[in-house]
C-alpha cells in the first residue's frame, strides 16, 4: 500500500508557517497516513470562516481523508472545530509542535481524555458531548513557559526559511485574541537558534525571516534579558554565510539599541522593517492599548532613515476601530504618508470574543469595509511612488515561484522570461529593471 504523505494548510503569520513544517515533520515520522492538517487563524472572523469552509471543501473532495484542526482558532475555539463533522481531532497550540502527539498514542495529548471516564450510561446529549470532548486534546496554553527550537531542514514550497524565535505575547492589546492562542511571551535560547539558522544555510536557503507573536519583545524571560538585536548580532556573527535576514513585525517602541546598530551596520538585515501601527490616530491608539503614540512612529522612521537612507517601511493597520470616526480615520491616512508607509497590511475590524474593544461603540461593518478599502488605495499609491527608484538599476532579487522575485526592499519583481525564469526558488540573482507596472518591477 502506498503510504500517502500528510499535507498541512496554513492560515495567518509566518509563525503558522513555521509551526506547519514543524507539525508536517513529526507527521510524517509518525508515519501518519492521508491526513489533512489545518493550522488556523484567529485574527479575524473571516479568518475563521475560510478555515472552516477549507475543511469542509477538504472532506468532500476526499471522504477518507483524516481532518486534524489545530493553530490559534482550535486553541481559543476547540469545541467550534469538534463540533464539525468532519473534524477528527482538534490538537492544541502547544500539543501541536510535539513529535509525541502525532503519533495518537501518547498519554500527553489533553486533559480531555479524562473525560472519557465520566459516566457509564450516557444519555444521547451526554454521547455527542462526550464524542465531542473526545476530538479534543488542547490544554491550558498559559500555563507553557519554555518554547524549544525545532531543527528543520527545509520548508516546502517556500524560496525562504522561518525561524520562531520568540512566541506568545504579555501585552493585553483591547482588540488581540491572540493571546488566547498563543499563551504569554517565551523565548527560543541563541544557542539553539544560531543551530537552526547554521543548518538553514548549509541547506542552501539564502534569506531568512526571523518570526514570533511579538519578537521585539524577545529575551525577558532568558537568563540575562538578551534584547532581539543582541541575539541578532551574535547570529550574523556566528553564520557568516547567511546572506540576508527579515524581520517580521516590530512593536515600535521595543526597537533596542543593538537592534539599531544592526540596522546601521550590517546590510546582511534587510531594508525593510514592517511596524505594528495599528492607527495613525492617538485617541484609537489610546483605546487599543497600544503603548506608542503616532510621533513615536515618525520618529522612528526618521532615525531610521538617518542611518540607512533606502530603508522602507510596511505596516499593519486596523480599519474601523470601535469609536473611531471620519476625523481619526484621516489621521490615519495622513500618518501613512508622513511617515511614509509603503508596505500596508490593512485589517478590517473584527470583535473578537473576549477582548475589550468587542464591547466598545462598534463603527458599522460597510463603513469599516470602505474605510479598509480606502487604505488599500493609499497602500496601492505609496507603493506605485515607490518603486520607480529602481528603474534602470541592477538589483539583487530573492527568486520565488511563478517567475516572480523579492528585491532586498521586499519589492515583487517579475522575473524575466526563459531561460533566466527557469531559475530555482530560493536562488539569489543580479537583474537589471526595466520597468514597473504601479505594482511590480519588472526586470529586463
Amino acid at each position: 500500500m502506498t503510504v500517502k504523505s500528510p499535507q498541512v494548510q496554513t492560515f495567518g503569520c509566518r509563525l503558522n508557517v513555521y509551526e506547519s513544517e514543524v507539525m508536517k515533520t513529526h507527521a510524517r515520522e509518525a508515519g501518519l497516513e492521508d491526513a489533512v492538517i489545518f493550522n488556523t487563524c484567529a485574527v479575524t472572523e473571516e479568518a475563521e470562516r475560510q478555515a472552516r469552509q477549507a475543511i469542509r471543501r477538504a472532506k468532500r473532495e476526499n471522504p477518507a481523508a483524516r481532518v486534524i484542526v489545530t493553530g490559534c482558532s482550535a486553541q481559543i475555539k476547540p469545541d467550534l472545530y469538534a463540533a464539525m463533522p468532519e473534524v477528527e481531532r482538534v490538537i492544541g497550540n502547544h500539543e501541536k509542535l510535539k513529535s509525541a502527539t502525532w503519533s495518537f498514542e501518547s498519554s500527553e495529548l489533553g486533559t480531555d481524555q479524562d473525560a472519557k471516564q465520566d459516566s457509564a450510561a450516557p444519555s444521547a446529549l451526554d454521547t455527542d458531548t462526550q464524542t465531542i470532548r473526545e476530538k479534543i486534546h488542547v490544554n491550558d496554553i498559559m500555563s507553557v513557559r519554555e518554547t524549544a527550537g525545532h531543527l528543520l531542514k527545509g520548508f516546502e514550497g517556500h524560496s525562504r526559511a522561518f525561524v520562531q524565535v520568540q512566541n506568545g505575547c504579555d501585552h493585553r492589546c483591547t482588540f488581540c485574541i491572540i493571546p488566547y492562542g498563543r499563551g504569554n511571551s517565551r523565548s527560543v535560547p541563541i544557542e539553539d537558534l544560531i543551530a537552526q539558522v547554521r543548518l538553514l544555510v548549509e541547506q542552501g536557503y539564502g534569506e531568512i525571516v526571523f518570526s514570533g507573536v511579538d519578537i521585539t519583545s524577545y529575551g525577558k524571560d532568558l537568563p540575562g534579558e538578551p534584547t532581539l538585536g543582541y541575539m541578532i548580532k551574535l547570529i550574523l556573527r556566528a553564520v557568516p554565510d547567511l546572506k540576508r535576514l527579515r524581520l517580521s513585525s516590530l512593536d515600535p517602541v521595543e526597537i533596542d539599541e543593538d537592534l539599531w546598530d544592526v540596522i546601521a551596520n550590517d546590510d546582511r538585515l534587510m531594508p525593510h522593517l514592517h511596524l505594528s501601527v495599528q492607527s495613525g490616530d492617538d485617541m484609537i491608539l489610546k483605546r487599543m492599548k497600544r503603548r506608542h503614540l503616532s510621533a513615536d512612529v515618525i520618529n522612528i522612521a526618521q532615525r531610521a532613515r538617518s542611518l540607512r537612507p533606502d530603508i522602507v517601511f510596511g505596516a499593519d493597520i486596523i480599519a474601523g476601530f470601535p469609536t473611531e470616526d471620519e476625523a481619526m480615520f484621516e489621521n490615519t491616512l495622513n500618518h501613512v504618508r508622513e511617515a511614509d508607509l509603503t508596505f500596508l497590511h490593512v485589517f478590517t475590524y473584527s470583535p473578537r470574543p473576549l477582548t475589550p474593544a468587542a464591547k466598545m461603540p462598534q463603527v458599522p461593518l460597510d463603513l469599516r469595509k470602505e474605510r479598509s478599502a480606502r487604505l488599500r488605495e493609499l497602500g496601492q499609491a505609496q507603493l506605485k511612488k515607490f518603486l520607480p527608484r529602481f528603474v534602470g538599476q541592477d538589483v539583487e532579487v530573492l527568486c520565488e515561484s511563478n517567475h516572480i522575485g523579492r528585491t532586498r526592499h521586499f519589492a515583487e519583481v517579475k522575473l524575466p522570461p526563459a531561460p533566466s525564469s527557469d531559475l530555482s526558488p530560493g536562488q539569489i540573482i543580479t537583474l537589471n529593471i526595466a520597468g514597473s507596472d504601479g505594482e511590480q518591477l519588472v526586470a529586463a
